[in-house]
């Protein structure tokens, strides 16, 4: 006898799925296009030639090491500087990778690529999920797009060059940190450990920003990560 219940296809969840992470990661790749114009746009103007910020872009991939790199070159500061600066500030994806080693994929060409695509965003966004196939399907999904849109608002904003003007009159700087927020949001409503860690961070980093460079904070806020135990080590302390 046949069952009146029929299962959904696994292709048609997938379907679901895939189209519920494009909205969601929509407004993260809104916000990595207004700060890749940006992007684009101050390095041409303030004389550093087009190819210049497209190529950091497709080979660096990283907006605050970006952005600080070409504030050293364009203060008058060597190439060595500016690598220095930008090596500097993406230490902390080192941290950000242990942490989507296993959701990224076991073949090696799929973490080297998914390596590259390791950004703020996208391991809040993959982290956020609820179950490790879902935290997959949102680590390349956003990253894949995140890469795509930041690439083309940094060519865009290179050929506007100073048509723009000063683009954080707008206030289109506080874009991608309203959309960090949001990701974080869930799991720091989950989880104690995590909003305790989260505090002690984010006390360090705004009590550093006054007297360290731009993008220094950023890393002194992963010291929060000490306070982290495991469930495994509560138990064995018991």
């Amino acid at each position: 006898m046949r069952s009146r219940h029929r299962t959904t296809p696994p292709d048609t969840d997938r379907s679901r799925t895939d189209r519920s992470l494009l909205r969601d990661s929509s407004l993260v790749w809104l916000a990595s296009g207004i700060v890749g114009v940006s992007f684009g746009a101050v390095s041409v103007a303030g004389g550093l030639p087009l190819w210049v910020p497209v190529l950091m872009s497709l080979v660096v991939y990283a907006g605050s090491a970006q952005f600080s790199a070409v504030g050293v070159l364009l203060a008058g500061g060597g190439p060595v500087a500016a690598v220095t600066t930008g090596l500097l500030l993406n230490t902390r994806t080192a941290a950000f990778s242990l942490a989507v080693a296993e959701i990224i994929g076991t073949n090696r060409a799929t973490r080297f690529l998914g390596a590259h695509l390791v950004t703020d965003e996208t391991v809040a966004f993959a982290l956020a999920q609820s179950d490790p196939v879902r935290q997959r399907r949102a680590f390349w999904i956003s990253g894949l797009g995140l890469f795509a849109v930041w690439n083309i608002g940094v060519l865009a904003g290179g050929l506007a060059g100073g048509a723009l003007g000063d683009t954080a009159r707008y206030g289109l700087d506080a874009a991608f940190p309203a959309v960090l927020v949001a990701l974080v949001l869930p799991a720091l409503r989950r989880d104690a450990t995590v909003r305790r860690c989260a505090l002690l961070g984010a006390a360090l980093a705004l009590a550093a920003t006054p007297a360290v460079p731009a993008g220094v904070p950023v890393l002194l806020a992963l010291t929060g990560l000490f306070l982290h135990r495991r469930p495994t080590d509560r138990g064995a302390a018991a």
